[in-house]
């Protein structure tokens, strides 16, 4: 289920929600960060529904929508697409990529290095 990077802010804001949301709710939740008018959002939940990325409850003379695609299943996704099509599936290509463009800072290396201890005691 690809989702667009424009129906990936309408899940950010619909993952960040504690309860189910309007239309109404999504526009004004996005009017600071987007320049998106009212129909452009509403196209965009509809395209989300027909991805069944979200559900739609009806509530009296509106919906309310909420996320079914966990945020966490469509970072899987999402990184193993980048993985996949930028480093051959491989994560050690992409550490060495941001490594050599200066984009590790020291906290990161040690975060690494501990992940990479933790593997090494898994195994």
């Amino acid at each position: 289920m690809p989702i667009s990077d424009a129906e990936s802010v309408v899940m950010d804001v619909l993952w960040r929600a504690s309860a189910p949301m309007s239309a109404e709710d999504v526009v004004a939740a996005l009017a600071e960060s987007t320049e998106w008018q009212e129909p452009t959002i509403k196209t965009l939940l509809n395209r989300l529904l027909g991805k069944r990325a979200i559900s739609a409850v009806r509530e009296g003379k509106r919906y309310l929508y909420s996320a079914k695609l966990k945020r966490e299943d469509y970072v899987h996704i999402e990184s193993k697409s980048l993985l996949d099509r930028l480093f051959g599936g491989r994560v050690a290509p992409l550490v060495a990529h941001f490594s050599e463009k200066g984009k590790l800072s020291k906290k990161d290396v040690a975060e690494l290095k501990r992940l990479i201890e933790g593997l090494d005691d898994d195994a």
